[in-house]
């Protein structure tokens, strides 16, 4: 298949720059695999099509509040700082801007001091290994002068930063929110658990590669990023149940669902493990887990709307998204939904 076969026709306006409020009234689009239908939904609608004995698996991935700003320690000269993976203690990988202030061994400082850095190697793709130092922990300081590393598509200040974040995040790590589970309150998950489907949670830092354009035109020759996952072993024993039972296994968002399928495809079932994923899914992938999905709408040409494809098919997903370009729906991280049963 190619790349351009994935396109579809977006305007600009239908790019949601801030998220609703409450959560779960995001519009859903529900689709089902058999009948090919298009059912026009709230989120909050979402548990009329949950049944007793699902499992939801969610990612409890949680963003870093990443991105922050400092200066230059000889110069004054401003400079921003993108982490983007821990290496080792507070030793990370980042991007900076502009690139040319941050050679070797450029010092800088950020919130007046409350965090130190040294550029301690230029990689050949421009990124930079740098070590930060501060009096309290790293993390706790990141939480107080960090700011969100929103996707490059949204334009407008986040006024709250934990709406970036899902209800249920626990583990910090990501670049990027896993954003089919921001529509969840606790008081949908509530419901939910009420009428008897359980809910597991799976941990995918989720790292700014998911931005990555694919540049080749065969979709087979993408390469995809490599990202962390864990699957504890309450997650694998509840999957593992849910399918002797007859149940459904339904990820909320793509990242889940990667996770799943790649142990499934490295150990042909669902064991407690953790590893590192660069599974590509696109059409003619077989399933081996995953029996529904909780998703946002994705770039054109990408490799998420990619993955949606090869789940529900790549006719009925365009179909569909022509459907929500048509009636207007919110696209991307703080977009609306979409449900594939």
């Amino acid at each position: 298949m190619k790349t351009s076969d994935f396109y579809y026709y977006l305007p600009k306006e239908l790019i949601a720059q801030t998220p609703v409020e409450p959560r779960d009234s995001s519009r859903l689009l529900v689709l089902d695999r058999t009948t090919k239908s298009i059912e026009h939904k709230h989120f909050f609608d979402i548990i009329d099509y949950l049944n007793e004995g699902d499992l939801l698996v969610a990612n409890d991935s949680r963003v870093l509040p990443a991105r922050i700003f400092g200066i230059k320690d000889e110069t004054g000269a401003r400079v921003e700082f993108l982490l983007l993976k821990q290496i080792s203690g507070n030793r990370w990988e980042t991007l900076c801007k502009p690139g040319k202030k941050a050679r070797e061994g450029a010092k800088f400082s950020f919130g007046d001091g409350l965090l130190r850095a040294t550029v301690a190697e230029v990689k050949e793709d421009g990124n930079r290994i740098v070590d930060f130092d501060c009096d309290e922990n790293f993390f706790a300081t990141l939480d107080k002068i960090g700011k969100m590393p929103l996707p490059p598509y949204i334009t407008e200040e986040l006024k709250d930063k934990e709406r970036y974040q899902t209800v249920y995040s626990h583990e910090l790590g990501s670049a990027a929110a896993p954003t089919a589970g921001l529509h969840f309150t606790e008081e949908l998950m509530e419901k939910i658990k009420a009428k008897g489907v359980n809910i597991a949670y799976v941990t995918l830092h989720v790292g700014l590669g998911t931005f990555r354009p694919v540049k080749v035109e065969d979709v087979t020759n993408h390469k995809m990023h490599s990202e962390h996952y864990e699957i504890p072993e309450e997650t694998a024993s509840l999957i593992n149940q849910t399918k002797q039972k007859g149940g459904r296994v339904i990820a909320v968002g793509t990242t889940s669902c990667r996770t799943l399928e790649s142990v499934a495809t490295i150990y042909s079932e669902i064991k407690p493990c953790d590893g590192f994923t660069d599974i590509f899914i696109y059409p003619g992938y077989e399933f081996k887990v995953l029996d529904g999905l909780i998703t946002n709408f994705h770039l054109p040409e990408s490799t998420l709307i990619m993955l949606v494809s090869a789940f529900a098919g790549y006719d009925y997903i365009m179909e569909a998204y022509k459907t929500a370009v048509d009636e207007k729906y919110r696209f991307f991280s703080f977009g609306d939904a979409m449900f594939i049963s």
